[in-house]
């Protein structure tokens, strides 16, 4: 596992707190709307960050960073993982944990020994059409689904967020998604924007019109509904 970004100061990554954001490569999934290609398909040739210069900046911020954001790629595809947030932890800071559901087990083990206080889950699609928005034609979805339902009714802090995308998501999966999640605290819609780093270039966002009407669709199902990142 090694650390591949490194963003010191955010107000955004992490709801309520001022964090640090680090970012993990490789992944497990091929979302062709994925805004890190590089850090997904060839993680070995992004420059590394040592982890001593990323603690040596969290000591030096002690008392004013509240905690850190750790993204990727998927951070639970390392096992090293545990022992990572373990050291964050020991330094008294909160751990926002940005995951796309594939392994709950982490997930569950990481909830239960209170190392995470913040878990925002990637729902890249409707069931029907998972495959499409993860780019890979078999993949296990109860994986997925026990993720889902392990949210829903564990104690920790959650949001479930998607990247709409015009090619990807229509009014039917929007719909299907809100009876996936029915119940969930807080869903957000992120428009599909192109940072120039797109694993398959090409794609569009939808009005923000009609990402409103979405938001709309999803009011019965979901305590909080909003759009992120939409101007």
């Amino acid at each position: 596992m090694q650390i591949h970004g490194f963003n010191k100061t955010t107000l955004l990554d992490y709801p309520k707190h001022l964090a640090s954001t680090i970012f993990l490569g490789g992944c497990n999934m091929r979302c062709p709307f994925c805004q890190n290609s590089s850090l997904v398909l060839c993680p070995g040739s992004v420059p590394t960050i040592s982890s001593e210069e990323v603690f040596s900046y969290f000591e030096k911020r002690k008392g004013i960073l509240e905690g850190v954001c750790i993204t990727g790629g998927e951070p639970t595809i390392y096992p090293e993982l545990i022992d990572l947030i373990k050291r964050i932890k020991s330094l008294g800071l909160k751990v926002k944990l940005d995951t796309n559901g594939s392994n709950p087990d982490i997930l569950k083990s990481l909830v239960n020994k209170q190392l995470i206080d913040y878990v925002a889950m990637d729902i890249k699609n409707s069931r029907e059409n998972y495959n499409l928005s993860i780019g890979l034609e078999h993949f296990p979805m109860d994986k997925i689904n026990e993720s889902v339902n392990y949210l829903l009714s564990s104690p920790v802090e959650y949001e479930f967020r998607t990247t709409i995308v015009k090619e990807h998501h229509t009014e039917q999966d929007i719909l299907s998604i809100g009876q996936w999640i029915k119940g969930a605290k807080a869903y957000y819609l992120q428009s599909y924007r192109d940072s120039g780093e797109i694993i398959s270039p090409g794609l569009s966002s939808h009005s923000k019109d009609t990402l409103m009407h979405y938001v709309q669709l999803l009011t019965p199902f979901v305590d909080k509904v909003q759009l992120r990142g939409v101007d």
